[in-house]
């Protein structure tokens, strides 16, 4: 069931839009989930039962779209409200500490149910967790160490991540997000009627904790206040992210099929990058009009049509940028201006899309930013399309890496850094080699 934004009307009433917003600030902040129930005189978190035996789940961790929602042109619907925890090792991962998480990890399946309206999650392994191996990774699985691309790092301040794993929960119930956290890193005896028997914090440490949301309206009600948003609240209510259009359409998205990892142990894993952008929107808003922000986020040719609409609503499931591909070194000769959709469908394979992006809006530390998240077959695939993204081949156009090119000009890079999350077979501390 989708979250209402915190001003949308519903059947609750103002209690409901209370209730949403004290949740909405204790995921931001971390406050518990029980103090975030006690405020609305709430004792329990309530979520569907998990199931009896988690080896019925998919082997695939990033297995989410068969459960996702659509919204009313079949794209699937993203859950609302998403923590991402950096986790630093205490403890060499042995066999205690393997059935320690594994514990941990179906006590959280057991108890609430694998869905958007339950807790959906991933547990990624990063290559500073590998490092201490003495063998290598298993041949079939790319995972190089991070290294951001020097264009789009360049003015920004930039933490290339360096911890061992990365455990990403999302929900569409906040409360239900603040209370996995606490039954796993032991802050809590008992989950949805459940009780916990095992916890992370006796392998993990938790290092850094981010936060995101996505859905329409929750942008816009957030926007207030926010550094680098101007005033006047220009965010649409009906966007689901802060530049103010749809993302996601289901033809610009690759399948999870493309982005499992097919060969060797790791088979029906994925690698995964995530990384942290402080967005400009008082430059994106105030210094240009509606036409030219279609134009620098999808094409000119969309802006010329005006095929978006206000926030993206005129396009359906298909952004209809792989028609505009061939017509880019045009567009940047005569137009100065090539759109970053546009780009990007330059870097797809006989059509069809590399990437499947899970991106979530944030507002932590009171910046207004998005969380990029991308799963891919092989990190490769995920820098072929960011240099897309970079467009250098443009520059003999004089279209520079802050002019005309996509929206390049408004993102400033403050995180950089990727994992492999293995199938959920090995996704407890696994080995290199898990099956030799």
């Amino acid at each position: 069931m989708r979250v209402p934004a915190d001003d949308e009307p519903n059947d609750g009433g103002t209690s409901d839009r209370s209730r949403r917003a004290v949740l909405r600030a204790a995921v931001a902040t971390g406050v518990s989930a029980t103090v975030a129930a006690c405020l609305e005189g709430e004792s329990t978190v309530s979520a569907p039962d998990g199931v009896t035996d988690p080896a019925s789940l998919p082997d695939r961790q990033h297995a989410w779209n068969d459960v996702l929602e659509t919204d009313s042109d079949g794209n699937h619907r993203p859950p609302a409200h998403h923590v991402f925890l950096d986790l630093s090792l205490r403890r060499e991962p042995d066999e205690t500490a393997r059935e320690t998480v594994a514990a941990a990890l179906q006590g959280v399946e057991r108890s609430i149910a694998w869905a958007p309206d339950g807790i959906l999650f991933t547990l990624g392994y990063t290559p500073a967790y590998f490092d201490r191996f003495d063998a290598a990774l298993e041949e079939a699985v790319e995972l190089p160490e991070p290294d951001p691309i020097v264009v789009l790092a360049a003015e920004s301040d930039v933490t290339v991540d360096g911890t061992d794993a990365l455990l990403h929960l999302a929900s569409d119930d906040a409360a239900v997000v603040l209370a996995v956290e606490e039954a796993l890193f032991g802050e809590r005896e008992t989950l949805n009627g459940h009780e916990t028997s095992a916890s992370l914090e006796d392998v993990f440490d938790r290092t850094s904790r981010r936060t995101g949301f996505v859905g329409p309206g929750l942008p816009a009600d957030r926007q207030a206040g926010l550094e680098g948003i101007p005033d006047g609240e220009p965010v649409p209510e009906e966007a689901p992210f802060f530049m103010g259009f749809r993302s996601g359409f289901r033809e610009s998205q690759a399948t999870e099929d493309r982005v499992t990892i097919r060969d060797g142990a790791f088979a029906g894993g994925t690698t995964q990058h995530i990384e942290t952008l402080e967005l400009d929107l008082e430059t994106w808003f105030d210094g240009s009009d509606h036409e030219s922000r279609v134009a620098r986020l999808f094409s000119p040719h969309h802006a010329q049509q005006e095929a978006v609409g206000e926030y993206g609503e005129r396009l359906g499931t298909d952004a209809r940028v792989a028609e505009t591909a061939d017509r880019i070194e045009d567009d940047a000769r005569e137009r100065g201006i090539v759109g970053h959709a546009q780009k990007l469908a330059r870097a797809r394979e006989d059509g069809d899309p590399v990437l499947l992006r899970r991106d979530v809006n944030t507002t932590d530390g009171d910046v207004c930013g998005l969380h990029f998240v991308s799963l891919q077959r092989e990190i490769a695939e995920f820098i072929r399309v960011r240099e897309a993204m970079v467009g250098e081949a443009f520059g003999q156009y004089g279209v520079g890496p802050r002019g005309g090119n996509g929206i390049l000009q408004y993102l400033r890079l403050r995180r950089w850094g990727h994992s492999l999350v293995p199938p959920r077979r090995h996704r407890v501390l696994p080995s290199p080699n898990p099956e030799t």
